[in-house]
């Protein structure tokens, strides 16, 4: 099976490329979801779902016995609002857009798969082939959920999978339980009484209660959080005054962001973290207002009976020595974990190249690409978890 896929690699990347030429953001992904639908159709596959979540794609493919049972693959498409660096032929044709994360070649995977399962149909049951839009900080995956995902095709399990630079090419990464944590943003607006730097008693300072925020914050973790569990809370962007040397401002903001494995530690962290910056305020004589934005993600939790299947899996594509069901978690966010929560499966990692390498180049970077070479590898992952899960008796 996947000679099968790395005989066709040529015809594989030519997609990826095509795709990554044409970058398209969160909900704007028309020409690639016309690209997958047209491909689905072309190749006969049962039913071609379009407009879900905007975008979002799905295909219905039936085997070759029937069964109640349904499986559920899912590919992101978006890309990001970014420049690229490279300068080879295929690169973005689109000033401020680039696939700089390689949801390029997560479609290309799932669209090989689609492409070799269609032709074998040798499963029993169906298969849900998810193209979904917006996973970089809109949430595209809750959107499709919110819209009747799982209701319009009952699955299972669903699978899906990531690239990732820095795990050596082809290795396949994943473990039980937490893998990728939780992701909340959040803006805090402290406002005082601005007055002349001359005379700070005069005034309410927002930088003294700004400052007192960032660092009373982090006991949040250190002493409200116990050390057997994993949380971080950064401040990512500070603002006060108006470059001047002599005025105390009125206003000052910060934002940041809070990640979590366990869903008790995110919340209460939250909780806490709110608290924190109302009572650090008042003390101040000042008041701040604590913001968590829209888009927040939970952790990408992995089923038990879900890894025991891409154990399987990836033992029987890459070697058992290619794989690592028992990797640490990662405190990347991603928005699968909204599937997660409604039907049981497993997130895997897909090594993307060794740091050096080819494919070693972080994500979000502006000279990152996408390892064509891995394109069999995750099709085979995924064809070959649905020859397990849905084997024909």
């Amino acid at each position: 099976m996947i000679e099968a896929l790395q005989m066709n690699n040529e015809m594989f990347t030519a997609w990826r490329r095509d795709i990554h030429r044409h970058p398209e953001l969160g909900f704007e992904e028309s020409r690639t979801a016309h690209l997958v639908a047209e491909k689905l159709r072309a190749w006969g596959v049962d039913e071609v779902h379009t407009g879900i979540a905007k975008t979002g794609v799905v295909g219905v493919l039936k085997g070759r016995q029937a069964s109640n049972r349904a499986i559920g693959l899912r590919a992101d498409m978006d890309a990001l609002p970014m420049d690229e660096a490279n300068q080879f032929d295929y690169a973005s044709c689109l000033q401020g857009k680039m696939h700089g994360c390689g949801h390029d070649g997560h479609t290309a995977i799932l669209l090989a798969a689609a492409w070799y399962l269609s032709q074998q149909r040798n499963f029993s049951g169906t298969v849900y082939f998810i193209f979904q839009p917006a996973e970089e900080g809109l949430a595209g995956a809750k959107v499709m959920v919110e819209e009747g995902l799982f209701e319009r095709f009952p699955c299972d399990r669903v699978y899906g999978l990531h690239n990732m630079p820095g795990i050596p090419q082809g290795k396949i990464w994943f473990r039980e339980g937490p893998l990728l944590a939780s992701s909340d943003r959040f803006v805090i607006e402290i406002t005082g009484r601005g007055g002349h730097a001359a005379m700070p008693h005069m005034a309410t300072d927002p930088t003294i209660v700004l400052s007192n925020i960032i660092m009373a914050a982090q006991t949040i973790i250190s002493r409200n959080t116990s050390p057997l569990d994993a949380a971080v809370i950064s401040f990512t962007d500070v603002h006060a005054g108006s470059g001047t040397h002599n005025v105390i401002p009125d206003h000052a903001s910060l934002k940041g962001c809070l990640r979590a494995f366990d869903e008790h530690v995110r919340r209460e962290s939250i909780e806490r973290l709110g608290r924190l910056v109302g009572q650090v305020a008042a003390s101040y004589g000042a008041s701040a207002e604590f913001i968590v934005k829209p888009g927040s993600y939970p952790a990408t939790v992995n089923d038990k009976g879900a890894v025991a299947v891409a154990k399987s899996a990836a033992d029987a594509v890459v070697g058992c020595d290619s794989v690592d069901a028992k990797c640490l978690p990662l405190s990347g966010s991603e928005d699968f974990s909204f599937m997660l929560q409604q039907v049981p499966g497993c997130y895997v990692l897909v090594g993307n190249g060794s740091e050096g390498s080819r494919g070693g180049i972080s994500v979000h970077n502006p000279s990152y690409d996408f390892n064509d070479e891995i394109i069999p590898v995750g099709a085979s992952f995924f064809v070959e978890v649905i020859q397990q899960e849905l084997a024909i008796k």
